[in-house]
């Protein structure tokens, strides 16, 4: 996953878990503090529909083929798009369109890892080395679930990929490649450690790795199939799916685009996405995420216990390794824009983008994705209008 919104939203604000949920006070007639209930929540404005409609009609800061919004919850819905879904037919892209998802996939993956600690068949406490043998070197100190799950587990960088990811030529070459998660675990034991695990947090994809392979050895099927069983059947998610080795996207979908060096437009679109594997895979659209994210929210897929985990950010002496707040929990990341705080998972692929995020109270729900056709920073420009746009009087 990029850092879409992790690396320039997400540090408009940030901080604790306990102080980003709460609201501020508000002020009655008189001007003291208003009598409220401690769990009414803080009323959010309206929606600023002209300012979302201008926020997503921008293609071109940075280059996109197209966008798509969905704004729900009890404090107003609207839906809009932009663009192209296929360049060769003209086709606009319609709110029914599926995308890749990229790292949104982790909050599923988290999901089904808090419900089997809900049943008790492991502790997050656990140390990975214990539940996954033979795994990860003998020599790394124990690191545990609850580690990998908000990325402060600390492990070694990977190493480089055998191709140039500046290149989008050699991108191309190399989207066929076929990677097991053996391997791609393989990539990061090569020490050492970039820090103690806990003291720390770093975004990093092969924590989920890791954890899809805990899934894999607690369920016995594929952690694809634990998450069809336990979320997308239960949740009649009918177009949201783990790909596994099928390169192509079935329903009728979203192109996904690269600019080439000579300036070209390559279809992106068919992907291997196994380097990917457990922490990026995933295909959805937005009606599937916001059903996702409401049942979440709302306690349907976890008991309390474990729910809260996703909200909990690490103390505040574990900071990110670039000084910043902590701001990943157990799946989920949050971020505050305008005083409003929310909760939730970005993710990307090559040509996609895209977030799911919301208010604790589900006031506002938002899931958005878009199409850029460069894989770098710019993208932060899209995810900040939005986030604008959204929290916007």
């Amino acid at each position: 996953m990029g850092a879409a919104l992790s690396g320039a939203v997400v540090a408009v604000t940030a901080g604790p878990a306990g102080a980003a949920s709460r609201p501020a006070p508000a002020l009655s007639s008189g001007g003291g503090p208003a009598r409220r209930s401690p769990s009414a929540p803080e009323p959010l404005p309206p929606l600023n529909v002209p300012a979302l409609r201008a926020a997503l009609a921008d293609l071109e800061h940075p280059e996109l083929t197209a966008a798509q919004l969905r704004v729900s919850g009890s404090a107003g819905r609207w839906c809009g798009t932009e663009g192209v879904a296929d360049r060769a037919t003209g086709r606009a892209v319609h709110e029914r369109d599926t995308f890749r998802i990229g790292s949104i996939t982790k909050v599923f993956v988290a999901t089904v890892l808090l419900q089997l600690a809900a049943e008790r068949r492991l502790s997050p406490e656990q140390p990975v080395q214990r539940l996954l043998p033979g795994l990860l070197p003998s020599g790394f100190p124990p690191i545990t679930v609850a580690q990998l799950l908000n990325h402060t587990s600390g492990l070694p960088d990977e190493q480089d990929p055998p191709y140039d990811p500046s290149s989008p030529e050699d991108i191309a070459r190399h989207r066929y490649d076929r990677w097991t998660p053996e391997q791609l675990v393989a990539q990061v034991a090569h020490g050492p450690m970039k820090f103690t695990p806990g003291t720390k947090q770093e975004y990093r994809g092969i924590n989920y790795v890791l954890l899809a392979l805990l899934i894999e050895r607690l369920t016995g099927c594929s952690y694809g199939e634990a998450i069809a069983h336990r979320i997308l059947r239960p949740l009649d998610l009918r177009h949201t799916a783990v790909p596994g080795n099928d390169p192509r996207i079935h329903w009728p979908h979203v192109h996904g685009y690269l600019r080439m060096t000579d300036g070209s437009l390559l279809d992106i679109t068919k992907f291997d996405q196994s380097a990917a594997w457990g922490e990026g895979e995933m295909i959805s659209r937005t009606g599937d995420l916001d059903r996702f994210l409401t049942a979440l929210f709302s306690g349907e897929l976890l008991p309390p216990h474990e729910l809260e985990r996703m909200f909990t950010l690490p103390p505040d002496e574990v900071r990110m390794v670039d000084g910043t707040p902590a701001r990943y929990a157990a799946g989920l990341q949050t971020f505050t824009v305008n005083g409003i705080t929310l909760w939730g998972k970005t993710g990307e692929q090559y040509g996609y983008s895209s977030a799911m995020f919301a208010t604790r109270d589900q006031q506002r729900r938002v899931v958005f994705s878009f199409n850029p056709t460069r894989r770098d920073a710019t993208q932060a420009q899209v995810s900040q209008r939005i986030a604008e746009a959204l929290t916007k009087a």
